[in-house]
Order: structure tokens, then sequence, then C-alpha cells
């Protein structure tokens, strides 16, 4: 269901982003994890931004069989972002996933009147994933 390629030394369970993947598609996602470096790359040449990122999306073109697109996560923010905030890397990182799962699925906080935020926040009840993750995604509103 994910195709994950690490391309970092941190290691994380993907065990929880493989049953949130199928609580929504059942189409296969391609996981990227990396570096600030690597990511900011890919945020330049992708979207003409010069700086890194925490996530990005790359939905793929709906076809049968297709997988339903990309997510690249930076480590580097997994790592400082649950350092300042006080939760582990393991629900950060799993909070980028959800958030990057969600892009792929056609949400976009930047035009929505809070779709993306309720279905985030709504996953993050569900699979019981911590309430200061729910705090972090109202304040990003």
């Amino acid at each position: 269901m994910i195709d994950y390629d690490n391309r970092t030394d941190s290691q994380y369970s993907i065990a929880l982003l493989e049953e949130l993947t199928l609580s929504l598609s059942e189409r296969e996602v391609e996981l990227i994890l990396t570096c600030n470096r690597e990511i900011a790359d890919i945020n330049r040449e992708f979207r003409g931004i010069k700086a890194p990122t925490d996530v990005l999306s790359f939905p793929n073109e709906p076809m049968p069989f297709a997988p339903l697109g990309s997510i690249v996560i930076s480590d580097d923010y997994v790592k400082d972002v649950a350092l300042k905030l006080g939760h582990s890397e393991q629900d950060e990182f799993t909070l980028l996933y959800i958030h990057g799962l969600l892009h792929l699925l056609g949400y976009d906080h930047e035009v929505d009147n809070g779709e993306m935020r309720k279905k985030e926040e709504n996953l993050i009840k569900k699979f019981d994933l911590p309430n200061s993750l729910i705090v972090r995604t109202q304040k990003e509103n």
C-alpha cells in the first residue's frame, strides 16, 4: 500500500500510515523521507520556492491501478517540530503524512473553508493520536 523510500538514518513505523491510507483509499502511495536539502531542491523545482518545507504532495492523474501519488517529508522538519512542540517524532511524521495524504485526495487548506483541517482533526481522533496535533492544525489556520 505504501512504497516507502527512506533516504535518512531515522526509523519510523509506517504501520499506522498503512492503516490511515487504507481508511481513505485503496490506491498505493509513494512516501519519501528525506533531508531539508533535498526537499528544498524539490520545492524549488516544482513550486519555484527556494526553501525547504515540511511536506510536499504530488497527486497522480486518476487512472486504473495507478498510485494515488507521492508524498515527500523532511526528516529535519520532523525532528525540529517534534522537539519544539513536545511530542514524538513518530507523531510528527504521522501528522505530516496525514497532511500530505489529504492533499493527494484533493483537499486544499489554502482554498477550502476548513474542510481539510476538520478532516485532519477527525483522523487524529479516529487513530488515537495526541490531541496536541489537533491544536497544532488549528493554529495553522
